[in-house]
């Protein structure tokens, strides 16, 4: 599947990561898809005339690894399962193939919009400047919080030929923590990413010639959801449940 899929991103037209300045988003609007991987290889046929592909150290499929974190009580899971405005999202992010790391603060205010902060950093550790930055980031107390999630997968990430568009689409998505590990390697997540809402996508023209509508669960929600049994899930469940038929 791999070899089939880096076969068909060689056909995009490249864009590198100093080229992709113009388009980093670190405020934006998103909109998530998921679809099973057996799509795939339409669906980049159609991106084709529209987009450009990241290519980074000569591969256009990105490796990645993130840790999440959240207090004991997953005060930052509960913000996201109740829809709540201004919320967070902590974790780190190694860019495997970039050979980078960073802590990523996201903020989602109650109008839809994600601000995303970065701080370079050289392995996945909250030390004193990690912290310092939690704090000025949140002004949450960081020795509240604690690794709850480690995820894999690789990455697609296309950037719009004419407008300020990103649009990602994560593969062979794997989640552990401690001992146990869950497998989503079927299922692809789609993210849109849009400096304004409503921008006229080729690639939500696609999801919706394909009978994909646009769904609402994040990575992290999924992976918290599908790894601790005692967590509230009610409102994802209507997602979670259409994702297991999906991959089954």
């Amino acid at each position: 599947m791999l070899n089939n899929i880096q076969e068909m991103a060689s056909m995009f037209q490249p864009i590198s990561l100093s080229e992709m300045d113009s388009v980093q988003l670190q405020s934006r609007i998103d909109s998530k898809f998921y679809f099973r991987i057996e799509k795939l290889g339409e669906i980049l046929k159609q991106l084709l005339p529209y987009y450009r592909l990241l290519e980074v150290n000569g591969t256009s499929v990105q490796r990645y690894t993130s840790c999440y974190f959240d207090t004991d009580n997953f005060m930052l899971y509960k913000q996201h399962h109740n829809s709540i405005g201004n919320r967070f999202k902590i974790r780190f992010r190694n860019y495997i193939d970039s050979r980078l790391c960073y802590l990523e603060i996201k903020f989602k205010n109650n109008k839809g919009r994600t601000v995303k902060h970065r701080l370079k950093t050289s392995e996945m550790k909250l030390d004193k400047t990690a912290e310092n930055f939690i704090t000025d980031k949140t002004s949450f107390n960081p020795d509240l919080f604690h690794n709850k999630l480690t995820v894999n997968y690789s990455r697609l990430t296309f950037v719009n030929i004419k407008d300020c568009e990103r649009v990602t689409l994560d593969l062979f998505l794997s989640y552990e923590i401690d001992n146990s590990k869950v497998d989503f390697s079927t299922l692809v997540i789609a993210e849109v990413k849009q400096d304004l809402a409503n921008l006229d996508s080729p690639f939500i023209k696609i999801m919706l010639g394909q009978n994909i509508n646009e769904g609402g669960i994040s990575k992290y929600c999924l992976g918290i959801a599908s790894l601790y049994t005692k967590v509230k899930l009610n409102l994802f469940k209507e997602n979670i449940n259409h994702i297991k038929k999906l991959i089954s």
